[in-house]
């Protein structure tokens, strides 16, 4: 089965082309968002597309958009897709608020592990939050912390940053309101998903404004590209779990002769067959 990989949209001004997803303006107020197959790891696109990823990302991410987030504000548009569509776009496109992106990643951590893991073992804490002494990598932290990053360009490295410097660049208030949705949509999707046998152990959030002001969630939410996925029944502490998620590759890439820059290196079919199946398990688990 081939994937998506970089298409074009010939009737649609190309806005934006994203690791994983390409934007179009439809008019001056709505977008459409095309959720692709490419995958990126380390901040690097990689050549081989995961087929069907595009519309697994799309459907796990409206569900969340529309329940669990649901009483928040968020991009989604409920009107029609445009019409002339090409076959197969429909089940990874979106239609939504053409709104100003905010600068910054809002991250949420509930698990130690990954860059937060890192940072704890040289510093003790991350993004400037003092955390326990004894942490073990994988082990469930007392409360989720909101650890932000910034927002890089295609190619380079997201770096965490204190929520000082997200005040610095946004304002107090609205960091705060950023801070508050994202910890709250996090803790009601994660306890969602564990009594469905998956463990969100981080995740990343975006958001935008209107021109009014007012704060909206965009891009993707809670999907195995944004989030790390530990099935319940196979978490251990001490260890990096098994997942659901994008790690998979990351763990195979790790055992190359490759510096994290691009070109990112191909992809042996049977990792993308692998990790198709884990996307479609973490769907199955989630929506049905």
């Amino acid at each position: 089965m081939e994937g998506l990989h970089t298409p074009t949209l010939e009737q649609f001004e190309l806005v934006h082309r994203g690791k994983v997803r390409d934007v179009y303006a439809v008019d001056n107020q709505r977008l459409l968002i095309v959720a692709t197959d490419r995958l990126s790891a380390y901040d690097v696109i990689l050549p081989d597309p995961i087929p069907r990823k595009g519309e697994m990302l799309t459907a796990i991410s409206n569900f969340w958009f529309r329940t669990i987030a649901g009483d928040h504000r968020h991009h989604l548009l409920d009107e029609p897709l445009p019409e002339g569509l090409p076959e197969g776009f429909h089940a990874r496109a979106v239609l939504t608020r053409r709104l100003k992106p905010l600068p910054v990643e809002a991250i949420v951590r509930g698990y130690i592990i990954g860059s937060g893991w890192r940072d704890y073992q040289k510093t003790g804490q991350i993004c400037g939050i003092e955390l326990p002494e004894g942490l073990r990598q994988g082990e469930v932290l007392p409360e989720p912390i909101f650890t932000p990053s910034t927002k890089a360009q295609v190619g380079d490295h997201d770096e965490n940053v204190s929520f000082d410097a997200v005040i610095q660049a946004i304002g107090q208030p609205l960091a705060e309101r950023v801070r508050n949705v994202t910890l709250d949509v996090y803790q009601r999707a994660a306890e969602y998903a564990r009594k469905r046998g998956i463990i969100i152990a981080d995740t990343k959030m975006e958001f935008g404004l209107d021109a009014a002001g007012e704060l909206y969630i965009i891009d993707e939410l809670l999907t195995p590209d944004s989030s790390r996925f530990w099935p319940v029944d196979q978490y251990q502490v001490g260890i990096s779990p098994p997942s659901f998620d994008k790690q998979y590759v990351r763990d195979y890439l790790d055992t190359l002769d490759w510096d994290k820059t691009a070109p990112g290196p191909s992809i042996p079919a049977t990792v993308i067959a692998n990790t198709v199946e884990k996307y479609r398990e973490a769907s199955r688990r989630l929506i049905g």
